[in-house]
């Protein structure tokens, strides 16, 4: 493929609510969106950066940095045999794994519709619909969270996330599930405990929880794998893991069970691939996480859960979890626990261009 042309734009976008987690919470997002042209195709994506670096260092603003005066203009006007293959010529920019992966995810559009194809059935997938489960940020009061929850279980959503924090967690947990004893629930931390927390998670144990996702520091494997030695509840790493070698680390030091893939931080759907098939390999589960996309990073994210290791549900939400309306039609929806996989070819959904084009906030263009 050869990519003749690439713009850039950033859109501000509401969430209903304000999400927060344990580094702090927002309710306006500021979304980079990536177009690639070429050979009469056109290829879509979503960069996940947020707006501070309470998630990772990458930033609305460095990934614009990075894609505008390093990738962009040294990718338009080249060939590239494959999507893999889009970031050949910045092969020596270190990092930025969110800025490297809108390229490669708007390439794999583009690849599927070359090929007549949705973007699942290119990656492999082997599903026409995924399980998935919805994200809730800390509240306040136990009144406010169950009043959610209830209404998410109504919904039918197959697993809970719950976010969880020092001091809004044990009785908090223990509380929902007395409430709700059937329910899947998981947890949430996002690197908000040290080990020197460990008896407080043990006492997590009896509240069977899907798993604890990512307790301790976003960079810390060996203290997570003696918390997983201490601890029956299965850990899943999140912020740890942004490379497949980070997956290699984290198996041969068990510092999980499980891992949570967001393509957009582990650098495109390539690698997500590989992370897929290592897990597969180990015999450990996977699942797909959400960084509060629109509809656009959700396609995307939608298609790589059809693959067959992602065993659990993801954070999938429907459009309407966040959006009052979402840019991309048909909106995503949740039936019965599940969301169906777009068929149609790339990504599968249309894109409300006239919207994007209407409410961009700065636009680059090359080529």
């Amino acid at each position: 493929m050869k990519i003749e042309r690439a713009t850039l734009r950033e859109i501000p976008l509401r969430l209903k609510e304000f999400f927060q987690i344990s580094s702090g919470g927002s309710q306006d997002r500021r979304i980079l969106l990536l177009t690639l042209e070429g050979d009469g195709l056109v290829g879509w994506s979503e960069c996940v950066a947020s707006a501070d670096p309470s998630y990772a260092y990458e930033t609305t603003d460095t990934a614009w940095h990075v894609l505008t005066d390093f990738i962009l203009p040294n990718v338009v006007g080249r060939e590239a045999d494959s999507p893999e293959d889009l970031l050949s010529p910045v092969w020596w920019v270190r990092g930025h794994g969110m800025a490297k992966a809108a390229v490669e995810m708007a390439g794999w559009d583009m690849a599927a519709r070359a090929d007549g194809v949705s973007l699942s059935q290119k990656l492999g997938g082997v599903r026409d619909r995924v399980p998935v489960g919805v994200s809730v940020g800390i509240k306040e009061t136990d009144e406010q969270l169950h009043e959610q929850v209830a209404g998410f279980i109504a919904d039918g959503y197959a697993r809970v996330k719950i976010k969880v924090k020092p001091g809004r967690d044990i009785d908090m947990l223990s509380g929902l599930r007395e409430r709700f004893p059937d329910t899947v629930f998981m947890a949430d931390a996002n690197s908000a405990y040290t080990l020197a927390d460990v008896d407080r998670l043990k006492a997590l144990d009896p509240l069977d929880l899907l798993m604890i996702e990512q307790p301790l520091r976003y960079d810390d494997f060996l203290h997570h794998a003696r918390l997983q030695e201490q601890i029956e509840t299965p850990v899943c790493l999140d912020e740890s893991i942004k490379t497949e070698w980070d997956t290699e680390l984290a198996l041969e030091l068990r510092s999980c069970r499980i891992i949570n893939i967001k393509p957009g931080r582990v650098g495109g759907l390539a690698t997500s691939r590989k992370i897929h098939d290592m897990m597969q390999d180990a015999g450990l589960a996977v699942w797909c996480g959400g960084m509060l996309e629109s509809g656009i990073g959700r396609a995307h994210n939608v298609a790589l859960a059809s693959l067959p290791n992602f065993t659990l549900p993801g954070d999938i939400s429907a459009s309407s979890r966040y959006w009052h309306q979402d840019i991309v039609s048909p909106e995503f929806t949740v039936s019965d626990g599940h969301m169906a996989v777009p068929t149609d070819p790339g990504i599968g959904v249309e894109i409300d261009t006239e919207r994007i084009e209407a409410i961009s906030t700065r636009v680059a263009t090359f080529g």
